[in-house]
C-alpha cells in the first residue's frame, strides 16, 4: 500500500552517458509539505536527476510515481501539468521586456491580459513576493528577479517545486526574504526539493537530506542533526581541511587604478565611474557586492576587454591601459570571468583546446606558428588532476561538464599559468564544499607565492575568508579600502546594501 506522506517516489532510477554513470539506481521519497534537500559534490548526479523528474532527461532505468501514479513526464511542459515545477539557477528573462512580459510568455496558456494580472497580484501579496509589473527587468537586482521566476511558476499551481542553487546571487536580506518565501509555500502544502551547496543554508531551512557522490545515494538524514563538516564529508566521501591563510606580507605595488570610468553602450550595461585603487603583490583583495553593479564591466576593464572611457591602468609601474587582452595576459595580468560556458570555455571544444586558447603563450604551447598539441594536452590533464574535474578526459567538450567541474576547470586553467595579478569572480559559484576549499587555498598559494590577486565574490563568508582588504562594489563605484580582519558578515552587509535595487 503506498505511504500516504510521499508525493513523489524515485526508485532505481539511472542514466548512463557514453564517459559516465551518471545516476546509478537512485530512490528517494519527496513528502508533501517539506522542504528536502538533494546534496552532493559536483558530477554526484544531482542535476541529472532534477532532469528526469522534469521531463529534461529520459532515465535508462528505474520508475517513478508521483501520488501513487507511475510518471513518465514527456517534457517539462507534460511535467508542469502534472503539477512539478522548476526554478533554475540560472534566470530565463529578458531584460528589455517588463515583469508583467516576461511572466506572460513564460506560461503555457495564454491568459487575457487583466485576468493574468489580478492572478500574479494575488499570488504575489499570498506569499509576500512584492513586485512592480511595469518595471523593465534589466533594471532589477537578483533578488527582483528570482521572485519573478518563482510566481510564474507558482501560476502554474504546482505540487512540487524543484530549486537549484536558489541563493547563489542573493544578498542577506534576499536569502532571509525567500526562506519565508519557502516556509509559507512548505505550510500551505507544497513539496520542495532543494539543491544548495550553502551548508548552513540547508540546515537552517530543509529537516530531511539526501545526499548523492558518483551518482549514487549514500545518506539520508535530517541536516539539523549533522554538522555542516559532516555533511561535506559524506558528499566527498573524505575528510578535508579549511583554507588555511599565512600572514600577510605586503610587496611592491603591482597594479595602481587611477580615475578608470567606462560608459557602456548596452542600456542595461552599468557605468564604472572614477575607480582609484591600488594592489600590492602578495595581496588579496575582496570586491562585494549585490549581482548588477558592475562587476563584470570592472574585470573587463582589468582583463583588456573593454577600453575605459577616462582613466588609466599601471601594472608593476607599465601603463597598460592601451594593451588588449592577449598582451596583458603576456605580461601576467590573467582573469577567470563570472560566466563559465561561453565567456570562461569555448562549449564546443574540449578541454585541451580550451587551455590552448588562454594559455599559448604563457605555457609555450605554440612553436613558429605550429601548435604543440601534446603539451597542450598535458596541461589540461595536469589540471584535471590537480583540481579533482570530474570528466572522461582532456578531449571532453567543455559543455559536457556539470557546471561546478568547468568553474573548477577554468580556475586551475588560471592557477596554473603563475599570474603576477588574477583578477576573479565568483571563483567558488556552484562547486561544493570540498572544492571551494581547494579552491581558495590555491588562491592562498598563489598570494604567499607573490602573486596579487581580486576576488570578486557575492560570498560574503568567502571574501572575509580570504582576503586582506575589502571593497563594497555599489553602481559602478568602489567603497575605500578596509582592512578584512575589522569586519564581519553584518559590517560586510551594511557597505554592499546600498546597492543597485
Amino acid at each position: 500500500m503506498p505511504n500516504q506522506n510521499i508525493i513523489l517516489k524515485i526508485e532505481g532510477i539511472s542514466k548512463e552517458y557514453p564517459s559516465v554513470k551518471a545516476n546509478d539506481y537512485v530512490s528517494l521519497d519527496l513528502e508533501y509539505g517539506k522542504i528536502q534537500a538533494l546534496l552532493g559534490e559536483n558530477g554526484a548526479g544531482k542535476s541529472t536527476l532534477v532532469k528526469i523528474v522534469y521531463g529534461l532527461v529520459k532515465p535508462d532505468h528505474g520508475k517513478m510515481y508521483l501520488n501513487g501514479v507511475e510518471y513518465r513526464p514527456k517534457g517539462p511542459q507534460d511535467a508542469r501539468s502534472k503539477g512539478v515545477g522548476m526554478v533554475f539557477q540560472h534566470f530565463s528573462l529578458f531584460d528589455a521586456l517588463t515583469v508583467f512580459e516576461n511572466i506572460a510568455l513564460g506560461l503555457d496558456k495564454t491568459l487575457k491580459k487583466n485576468e493574468l494580472k489580478k492572478r500574479i497580484l494575488d499570488v504575489s501579496k499570498e506569499y509576500g513576493l512584492s513586485i512592480s509589473l511595469d518595471k523593465i527587468v534589466g533594471n532589477l537586482s537578483a533578488g527582483e528577479r528570482q521572485r519573478i521566476e518563482i510566481i510564474r511558476c507558482l501560476l502554474l499551481n504546482p505540487k512540487i517545486m524543484i530549486m537549484d542553487e536558489p541563493t547563489s546571487v542573493l544578498t542577506p536580506g534576499e536569502v532571509s526574504d525567500l526562506f519565508s518565501v519557502l516556509k509559507k509555500l512548505s505550510n500551505a502544502g507544497m513539496s520542495i526539493l532543494y539543491i544548495s551547496h550553502k551548508l548552513e543554508e540547508i540546515r537552517t531551512l530543509c529537516t530531511k537530506a539526501t545526499i548523492m557522490r558518483r551518482g549514487q545515494v549514500v545518506k539520508k538524514c535530517d541536516p539539523q542533526n549533522i554538522s555542516t563538516s559532516k555533511i561535506a564529508e559524506e558528499m566527498v566521501g573524505t575528510s578535508f581541511s579549511s583554507p588555511k591563510k599565512s600572514k600577510f606580507k605586503k610587496g611592491k605595488e603591482c597594479l595602481k587604478i587611477n580615475n578608470l570610468s567606462f560608459k557602456p553602450l548596452d542600456p542595461f550595461g552599468i557605468p564604472i565611474r572614477n575607480l582609484n585603487l591600488k594592489i600590492h603583490h602578495g595581496e588579496i583583495l575582496g570586491i562585494g557586492g549585490v549581482a548588477g553593479n558592475g562587476q563584470e564591466e570592472f574585470l573587463s576593464l582589468l582583463s583588456g576587454e573593454l577600453k575605459p572611457t577616462n582613466g588609466s591602468l599601471l601594472f608593476d609601474g607599465l601603463d597598460i591601459t592601451k594593451l588588449n587582452v592577449v598582451e596583458r595576459r603576456n605580461k601576467g595580468l590573467l582573469t577567470a570571468p563570472e560566466e563559465r560556458l561561453g565567456h570562461a570555455a569555448v562549449p564546443v571544444m574540449t578541454l585541451t583546446e580550451n587551455c590552448l586558447i588562454t594559455a599559448e603563450h604563457r605555457m609555450n604551447l605554440s612553436k613558429k606558428g605550429f601548435i604543440d598539441y601534446e603539451s597542450s594536452k598535458k596541461l589540461a590533464d595536469e589540471i584535471i588532476k590537480k583540481l579533482d574535474v570530474r570528466t572522461s578526459g582532456s578531449d571532453a567538450l567543455a559543455r559536457s561538464l556539470s557546471g561546478g567541474n568547468l568553474q573548477k576547470f577554468v580556475i586551475g586553467r588560471e592557477l596554473i599559468q603563475k599570474p603576477k595579478i588574477l583578477i576573479v569572480n565568483q571563483p567558488t559559484w556552484g562547486v561544493d564544499a570540498a572544492a571551494a576549499s581547494s579552491i581558495r587555498q590555491q588562491i592562498l598559494d598563489l598570494a604567499k607565492d607573490g602573486a596579487a590577486v581580486i576576488v570578486i565574490s557575492q560570498d560574503l563568508d568567502e571574501l572575509l575568508e580570504i582576503s586582506d582588504v575589502f571593497c563594497a562594489l555599489v553602481g559602478g563605484q568602489l567603497s575605500s579600502p578596509e582592512n578584512t580582519s575589522e569586519l564581519n558578515p553584518s559590517k560586510l552587509g551594511m557597505l554592499i546594501s546600498n546597492s543597485k535595487e
